[in-house]
């Protein structure tokens, strides 16, 4: 046991060092852009002030192209690591002079910079229709993290209507990724926030586009309405086909047929698909038929 403490004691140390090493890095890295950043301002500074026409002119093209690369610069403010470490008593460590010993030390710390979202919940969603997507959370070097207990909140609000929000689920998968589940209830843009200790993971905030209501087809699924009206003249379809001798709906091989079956209320030739031309409202019991009044 003791020779298991003066292992997890000399971690620790390790531990202490590697992000006192780090934290100094990003401290020199971020002076060295601050000095960067105020040499070049300083040196604009003194042309706009105490330089000429001339030299303002010729030293233009160049002043510029400084300025555009220092603001093209990028750093990040937030510390690279914290002061997070776990001492997990129940996990085995492994054998020490042939006995198995339990504890160990958990240092990774999430990065929110290297977090990322799965899923296509976050391009598009539907009104009135669950929508799901995942989050992943790394550490400083890009893996995953392989527990749970990491603070995620996510915000969803209308882009126009701002008083319309959608209200989302965060559920911890206990593996470093966490499952979020909304149901947006207006169609039209939204905005979603997604944050990991209090900072926005990479793209966040995300533009999310939500189409209105999937439109139901109200007709049936047939091969021509001929057929599917047992003949009935007056009888349409929405797919635009008649036939000669007064017949309103299409036949096959006859004009405006699409060549194969097809929703009645739209001419839609795919049977899972939406809706693109029937209305709401009841449909008569010979609604079968007549579907859409061309």
């Amino acid at each position: 046991v003791q020779t298991h403490c003066h292992g997890l004691l000399r971690q620790l140390e390790e531990i202490r060092v590697q992000k006192k090493n780090q934290l100094h890095l990003q401290m020199v890295q971020l002076e060295q852009v601050l000095s960067d950043v105020k040499t070049g301002v300083d040196f604009t500074e003194r042309l706009l002030t105490d330089g000429s026409d001339v030299e303002i002119l010729t030293a233009k093209g160049v002043t510029v192209r400084r300025l555009k690369r220092l603001g093209e610069v990028g750093y990040n403010v937030h510390p690279v690591t914290d002061d997070g470490i776990s001492f997990l008593p129940q996990e085995k460590a492994g054998q020490t002079e042939g006995y198995q010993v339990f504890g160990m030390i958990y240092a990774r710390a999430v990065d929110p910079n290297k977090c990322v979202i799965q899923g296509e919940a976050l391009q598009v969603g539907r009104q009135d229709n669950p929508s799901e997507f995942t989050v992943i959370c790394k550490d400083s070097a890009g893996e995953q993290m392989n527990k749970g207990g990491e603070t995620v909140r996510v915000s969803i609000v209308h882009k126009t209507k701002k008083d319309c929000s959608t209200k989302p689920t965060v559920v911890d998968n206990n593996d470093g990724s966490y499952s979020v589940s909304y149901t947006p209830v207006e169609p039209g843009a939204h905005t979603v926030w997604v944050c990991v200790k209090g900072q926005h993971v990479k793209g966040s905030p995300f533009m999310v586009a939500v189409k209105s209501k999937v439109r139901r087809h109200r007709g049936t699924f047939h091969c021509c309405t001929f057929c599917s009206s047992v003949g009935l003249k007056e009888a349409r379809c929405g797919c635009g086909g008649t036939m000669p001798g007064g017949y309103q709906g299409c036949g096959h091989g006859h004009k405006g047929h699409p060549g194969k079956p097809h929703w009645s209320c739209c001419g839609n030739v795919s049977e899972v698909s939406e809706c693109t031309g029937c209305s709401a409202g009841p449909v008569s019991p010979r609604g079968i038929f007549r579907t859409v009044a061309l």
